[in-house]
């Protein structure tokens, strides 16, 4: 079945459905919870100091489905990389899919009725995650340098096509409202990682010379005692 539009589940009259029990599984409503889509929540360089920060702020009270999301931060992300370069920017996704959507799923074309149950079985199935958003919430943050503000507004303005509800574009100045940040680059984390595994190898492989070099000397150390002791054999 092809993907529903997202007006089918921007609504928030029903009660938002989370219960997911981890440890006791007995209590657990959720059946299987799906997949999250989104792929990384911050993107960008994270250590370089900016100097404005613009917001994507929605207006209403709305769901937001995550495969949206997802798709807004990747028209986001290839077009500042395009523009900026990856150390030129850091922008962070600001929300989370904690909702999970259940659907009753009905057999559609002739002769469905022989097919489907009807309303028995209605509670409905787990078919994706959802972000429940509040007028006022900020959506996606984006930090760049004073003369790169119009690509980060035109990056946002991209990003509205993706998202079924009325946002609105915030450009300021208070760079640390975005929160807590990496401290670290992924090409740093990287680095580390490659250097960590050299020691690892450097350190297996210094292991057994060490154990050779050892088994000598004691092979040397063994047969010169057997020499002395032929020696004081013969002397006597």
């Amino acid at each position: 079945m092809a993907l529903r539009p997202g007006r089918c589940y921007r609504s928030k009259k029903d009660r938002p459905y989370t219960r997911l029990a981890v440890t006791v599984h007995s209590r657990n409503y959720i059946g299987a919870a799906p997949g999250l889509k989104i792929r990384q929540f911050n993107m960008g360089n994270p250590v370089k100091d900016f100097n404005k920060i613009l917001d994507l702020v929605v207006q209403e009270d709305v769901q937001i489905r995550d495969n949206a999301l997802e798709s807004a931060r990747m028209l986001i992300n290839r077009y500042l990389v395009r523009k900026l370069g990856k150390d030129g920017f850091f922008a962070k996704l600001r929300i989370y899919p904690y909702h999970v959507l259940r659907e009753n799923k009905q057999a559609q074309g002739a002769h469905a009725d022989r097919i489907q149950k009807g309303m028995s079985h209605a509670f409905g199935k787990a078919i994706g995650r959802a972000a429940r958003v509040r007028p006022g919430q900020k959506i996606i943050s984006i930090l760049v340098d004073e003369q790169n503000v119009e690509v980060a507004k035109e990056a946002l303005r991209r990003a509205k096509s993706k998202l079924n509800c009325k946002i609105k574009i915030r450009v300021g100045d208070d760079v640390k409202s975005i929160g807590t940040r990496p401290r670290k680059t992924k090409i740093e984390l990287i680095e580390k990682k490659e250097e960590a595994a050299k020691e690892t190898k450097e350190t297996k492989t210094e292991a057994p010379q060490a154990a050779k070099e050892e088994a000598k000397k004691d092979t040397k150390a063994a047969k010169e005692e057997k020499k002395e002791e032929k020696k004081t054999e013969k002397a006597k």
